[in-house]
């Protein structure tokens, strides 16, 4: 048997790493930024790289005082070149990216990164930035200050992906909440007068969420608003902003019409935020940014009739049923507006028609369906038209002129005219002949009925009676004249009585309190034996809660617990009754949502929180 390899070849194989071994065996230990010149509210980049560095070995990353790391991440990779003949190079690469903002303005310095292996230590350069108050935008292209040796790009045949790589144009981080933030935001903020641009308020978080407790929208002066979007539930999308994951949670989406041109400001929102979960929550408040709009006036050459409103994508249509009646029935005209824009602040064309037709007051009906954030939907006009004589009649047909945003030009939605036809009914008389005259039609009207038979005359007959008694010397007059003054003087009797009734002492409404306060513990007394543990706990709580109402003289529902507790502070409550205040309702909130407690701690709370009220009398 021949055999098809043999041990040379292997030890060539062996020889050929060992050859290339010191290329790889050499550390390479820098750091670079993606610019040099930034503003303080601008981001960049800085990135420590070290190549062939052994496992063991520790980095330590710059940690200046004049700047603040927002994010970082680490990555490694091994790169293996091959060049003719020659040995390979292996090279083992980890690479830490730190995404940075510099807190102040001037030139500051970056400290080098340091390298420690079991040998040697190693330091990279420092690096010197220029900041500048403000923001300066985005890198431009890839200029940077690299202070390692002029040496091949070991990332040039195998690029790592950059990891702070934004995904989309985001708001800007602000200093001191970049854990949660509240921000608004417009699809748009350079439009004409009347054309829609959609503002956003969303909440950006890397933490947990338990609720929205309020939110305060914007002032929208010089706009008219729609509802868009108004989330019940809290649902986050994630999203990356300046390198940085966030959950985004969308609070509210309103359409914006300007209503006068120049530059409009939305002022900022407001928002009270609990994070975490349960008795972990903690209540923050968010002020959200302020928005400038540019508005421009509409284009010069608007045709007749051109209002700011009417601004978007319309289509004007008339429907008319039926077109043939009897005299005597009616005929109804709808004209319908549908498209694009501001639909409840639009106005179809006004139905013009003959003499002969009389048209009474239309009733308006809005259908709006926001369609990918823009408002979108028809706006309907329902005419009564009835005819007066017979004969062929016919409805001029209407024009609407609008400005087309996206085209930017003018332009008039028309209808067709529509003729109608009057035919006299079954025992009528058909009323032909010239027009008649304005006063003719209402004599007219005043002989028809809405029948085919014509209106019966009104017949009115008069009655004559004698004078009546005078006023003065009716029985009810002398009362009625003295009502006012028994009525005043009642109001005055029973103002006093009220304040006597209520001008007690403080020992007296103290004492109304704490009765109100044990009626409702009555009731919890009652629940303790029962099953639900809920209803008992709550109860327990709104007794206490009103009890702490009336003395604090302050209402105390929805505040936290250091909130509560400072209250009581300031109204000298002393240390000891404030800690079994506050154990109370911190067992209420455990019982409520913990799953419930034992019948005896149960009357041990309904004991302690009596005790509470009884302690505060004396």
């Amino acid at each position: 048997m021949r055999r098809t390899g043999s041990g040379r070849t292997a030890v060539l194989a062996v020889l050929a790493l060992l050859a290339a071994s010191p290329a790889w065996a050499e550390i390479e230990f820098y750091q670079s930024v993606d610019r040099t010149e930034v503003g303080t509210e601008d981001t960049f980049r800085l990135t420590v790289v070290a190549v062939d560095a052994p496992p063991s070995a520790q980095v330590q990353l710059p940690a200046p005082k004049d700047f603040e790391v927002l994010s970082s991440s680490r990555g490694s990779q091994r790169s293996i070149q091959l060049s003719g003949g020659g040995p390979a190079v292996i090279q083992d690469i980890t690479k830490h990216t730190l995404l940075m903002r510099a807190s102040r303005p001037g030139k500051l310095t970056i400290p080098p990164a340091v390298l420690t292996t079991a040998s040697r230590t190693y330091r990279t350069e420092s690096i010197e930035m220029t900041v500048r108050e403000g923001r300066m935008g985005p890198p431009p292209g890839q200029q940077g200050q690299a202070t390692r040796p002029q040496l091949p790009d070991p990332f040039r045949n195998f690029p790592m992906p950059d990891p702070f790589e934004e995904l989309e144009d985001s708001p800007t981080i602000p200093r001191g909440d970049s854990d949660l933030f509240l921000r608004a935001s417009l699809d748009r903020n350079d439009v004409y007068v009347g054309e829609q641009t959609t503002l956003s308020l969303y909440i950006y978080s890397r933490v947990d969420l338990s609720s929205v407790d309020a939110v305060t929208m914007p002032k929208l002066e010089g706009f008219w608003s729609e509802e868009v979007e108004s989330p019940t539930q809290l649902s986050g999308e994630q999203k990356v902003i300046n390198g940085i994951p966030y959950r985004a949670y969308l609070l509210r989406r309103r359409a914006l019409f300007p209503v006068k041109s120049g530059t409009l400001t939305i002022t900022a929102a407001e928002a009270d935020i609990t994070t975490g979960f349960l008795f972990a929550g903690h209540r923050v408040h968010r002020v959200s940014n302020v928005l400038k709009v540019k508005v421009k006036p509409l284009p010069p050459g608007a045709p007749p009739g051109m209002a700011n409103a009417h601004v978007g994508d319309w289509h004007l249509s008339m429907d008319v049923s039926p077109t043939r009646v009897e005299l005597g029935q009616p005929v109804t005209v709808k004209i319908i507006l549908e498209g694009t824009g501001n639909v409840k602040n639009v106005s179809p064309p006004k139905l013009n028609a003959p003499q002969s037709l009389k048209v009474y007051d239309p009733t308006t009906t809005d259908r709006v369906s926001p369609s990918k954030n823009r408002i979108q939907g028809k706006r309907v006009q329902e005419y009564l038209v009835m005819p007066q004589r017979t004969g062929t009649f016919t409805l001029p047909g209407l024009e609407f002129p609008y400005f087309d945003p996206r085209r930017r030009e003018y332009d008039v939605a028309r209808t067709d005219a529509v003729t109608i036809t009057v035919e006299a009914g079954s025992g009528a008389v058909a009323q032909q002949g010239p027009t008649p005259t304005p006063m003719q039609d209402s004599a007219n009207e005043q002989k028809n009925v809405l029948t085919a038979g014509g209106l019966r005359p009104l017949r009115y007959q008069a009655r004559f009676v004698a004078p009546s008694t005078p006023v003065w010397q009716r029985a009810f007059f002398l009362p009625a004249v003295l009502a006012p003054v028994g009525l005043l003087f009642g109001a005055v009797l029973l103002g006093q009585v009220r304040g006597r009734l209520f001008a007690q002492t403080e020992a007296g409404r103290n004492k109304q309190q704490a009765k109100a306060a044990r009626k409702r513990l009555a009731e919890a007394e009652k629940l303790r034996g029962q099953g639900s543990s809920t209803a008992f706990y709550a109860e327990v709580e709104k007794a206490l809660n009103a009890f702490l109402e009336a003395r604090l003289a302050t209402p105390v529902v929805g505040l936290t617990r250091e909130a509560l507790g400072e209250k009581m502070a300031a109204a000298n409550v002393e240390p000891a009754r404030r800690s079994r205040v506050l154990f109370v309702l911190e067992a209420c909130d455990m019982g409520r949502f913990g799953g419930g407690a034992e019948l005896s701690e149960r009357e041990r709370i309904l004991n302690e929180a009596a005790a509470v009220m009884e302690g505060w009398e004396k």
